[in-house]
């Protein structure tokens, strides 16, 4: 992977510990970007034109990278927009199963609108505090992160296709803007219905893009109101169904964002997703035990076996300062430090951060 390196000038800065925050531009996604307005430049809106007719090309390229059907995908600006308007459409009536302070942006969501619901906790076993609250009533929705936002916490995917197995009518959806991007995922096969991310930190796509992909049937628990000219390709007809991913796309998509976004899809999967599986869990179970050896994790987080490349270490606001001071770039988080490693970063790295810690 360091011949990768080369792509990102930033790394050449200091360490970028961050990809949780923002995922880094590079040299070729910045070069596409400029012949994409060099051509809008010089041709108007007959390049908008020409780009509009592609844009089952960027569909397809996501079905492709996740294994789902073109035709359950959908292309919004990013993944908050997305599970809004699907919770319009969503039966008042519905009992919700959500995690504790998960993202904001999955969770209030659900509570803005009432939504009769429960929480569990983030913990060791959390797998099986969902299951035993399962058991309890009867839910109709469980809604999560695959990655949590602020300490990494990773839900066991093997876990969600068994939940799914038991409880057939159980609508999961899943937030995988902090996971989709690290390793290799099959939507089919993976037991959730909706499964939406932003592609702005670890797909590297830039801002304004993002998608869900939709499970066969899953229209038919909802009634989504969205509506607007592209739901219907333009063709200014309502007689018809509109499917379900067409209402998520009522407005216009923009040709640089879900470009960008379908360039960087090409770029990962070039550089292979099995290469960047291994070099991101690598980098996380490195860290893992550097900063468990340190005593920095939470003990639940410490004591889980399978975790992503997101820590949040308990340190105070002058540690903060001193990585700052030293070219790490992380960010301050909950009640301590978030520190996030992709492919493009390097063991080395992990080094010299837990040697500033030491020190």
């Amino acid at each position: 992977m360091n011949h990768l390196r080369k792509k990102f000038p930033f790394l050449q800065q200091g360490i970028y510990a961050n990809t949780a925050a923002t995922g880094l531009l590079y040299e070729d996604l910045m070069e596409w970007r400029q012949e994409h307005d060099l051509d809008f430049l010089i041709g108007g809106s007959r390049m908008k034109e020409i780009w509009y007719d592609k844009i089952d090309e960027v569909k397809l390229t996501i079905a492709d990278f996740f294994s789902c059907e073109k035709e359950n995908v959908a292309l919004v600006p990013n993944f908050t927009i997305g599970l809004n308007m699907l919770l319009e459409g969503l039966s008042k009536e519905y009992k919700v199963l959500l995690l504790d302070n998960d993202y904001p942006s999955l969770n209030w969501p659900f509570e803005r609108r009432n939504f009769e619901r429960e929480y569990i906790s983030i913990a060791e076993n959390m797998e099986q505090h969902i299951l035993d609250k399962l058991k309890t009533r009867n839910f109709n929705v469980l809604a999560l992160s695959l990655v949590q936002w602020i300490n990494g916490v990773k839900i066991d995917l093997e876990f969600l296709k068994n939940i799914k197995k038991d409880y057939p009518d159980l609508l999961i959806i899943a937030d995988g803007t902090q996971f989709c991007g690290t390793q290799n995922f099959n939507f089919l096969e993976s037991g959730i219905d909706i499964l939406g991310a932003s592609a702005y930190k670890w797909l590297l796509a830039g801002y304004g893009n993002g998608f869900f992909l939709l499970r066969d049937g899953v229209s038919e628990r909802l009634d989504v109101k969205a509506i607007g000219n592209w739901s219907v390709d333009r063709a200014g007809d309502l007689s018809t169904d509109i499917p379900l991913n067409k209402l998520l796309q009522p407005g216009h998509l923009d040709s640089l964002n879900f470009g960008s976004l379908q360039f960087s899809m090409d770029f990962l999967s070039n550089i292979g997703m099995d290469h960047i599986e291994a070099q991101v869990k690598q980098l996380s179970q490195k860290a893992h035990k550097a900063f468990t050896d340190l005593d920095l994790l939470q003990p639940y987080v410490a004591n889980r076996k399978d975790h992503s490349s997101i820590f949040n270490i308990r340190a105070d606001k002058n540690v903060f300062q001193k990585l700052s001071d030293e070219n790490v770039v992380c960010v301050q988080r909950g009640d301590g430090i978030r520190l996030s490693f992709h492919f493009y970063n390097t063991e080395n790295e992990i080094d010299a951060i837990v040697d500033l810690l030491k020190s």
